[in-house]
């Protein structure tokens, strides 16, 4: 007799995205088929400067002050972060990319491929939606299903978050300071199932050929969990205002017109529909996070950023 073995969804997963030929192993970046906030303009470096800063003096400002971009694709956000550092900071920061595919040469960034030990701001920008996990169809009696997706019914599929959750918490225990993740995600009043791919800028049906990226919401909810501590879970909209990241043209002249121009990519930033309804979990390891950031409504998932089944 003759069995059809089960299909392994997380193992196809990593190979189409880190194994030989695999599309992050073989050098594709993010900017290439998706456009994500580092590629609007220098401000989110900006605002996170001004946490990375808060960081610093919450810590009593060490010699050394980390930003590590974890997840950095072709280093926009690290290179941004080093380029519009001054003062003080500058002198003391260490900026590191971390990345599993081929470096991109930018000066003042390190590239690493494991997460390192870090005093500072580590940052996960779109980086959690990218760790490949297991797939399993309801009724299922996995542990971290019973928990986190207790809503799943007969026939249905769901993305097991777990690994996610393991390499959160060994990101958020890797530093002293801060570890803030940026990403797309749900929760467990809002599960859906979501893996799907991107290629060129449209969504695409994620087949596991290496061919497109592969990418699944982050259950935000388990991986604070995971990490315990401190944290808090905002809006990129309401984070950015609350770092200094507001304001609309004034002046006149090119002065307007270079406002005019931040101001719309500021705008684009907070948009609730687009980027600005993106989560931001932010742990503090050592730090307060009431220190790095003001009280601010709870994050809630936003149904724009499912996508289109």
């Amino acid at each position: 007799m003759h069995t059809c073995p089960m299909f392994d969804w997380e193992a196809a997963w990593h190979s189409a995205l880190y194994g030989p030929g695999g599309f992050f192993a073989r050098g594709e970046k993010p900017s290439s088929h998706f456009r994500t906030s580092p590629l609007v303009g220098p401000e989110l470096a900006t605002a996170l400067l001004e946490l990375l800063s808060r960081v610093d003096a919450a810590l009593g400002f060490p010699p050394v002050v980390d930003f590590v971009d974890v997840g950095a694709g072709g280093g926009e956000l690290a290179f941004a972060v080093r380029r519009l550092a001054s003062g003080s900071l500058a002198s003391r920061l260490r900026v590191t990319a971390v990345e599993l595919g081929p470096p991109v040469e930018l000066p003042g960034v390190r590239w690493v491929s494991e997460v390192p030990s870090c005093v500072g701001l580590l940052v996960g920008h779109e980086w959690l939606d990218s760790i490949p996990c297991p797939v399993v169809t309801g009724p299922s009696t996995d542990p971290w299903i019973t928990r986190w997706w207790p809503s799943l019914r007969d026939g249905e599929q769901a993305e097991v978050g777990a690994p996610r959750d393991a390499a959160w918490a060994a990101a958020v225990s890797s530093v002293r300071g801060a570890a803030l993740a940026i990403d797309y995600g749900h929760l467990v009043s809002s599960r859906r199932f979501t893996l799907t791919g991107y290629r060129a800028g449209r969504q695409v049906p994620p087949v596991f050929d290496g061919s497109c990226d592969i990418t699944a919401h982050v259950a935000f909810d388990s991986a604070a969990s995971a990490a315990g501590g401190g944290w808090v879970l905002v809006s990129q909209r309401d984070a950015l205002a609350a770092l200094g990241l507001a304001g609309s043209a004034s002046g006149s002249g090119w002065e307007w017109l270079e406002s005019a121009a931040r101001a719309g990519r500021v705008a684009e930033l907070r948009d609730p529909s687009g980027l600005g309804g993106f989560g931001w979990l932010l742990h503090g390891n050592g730090v307060a996070v009431a220190d790095l950031l003001p009280a601010l409504p709870p994050w809630r998932p936003n149904p724009a950023s499912f996508p289109e089944s």
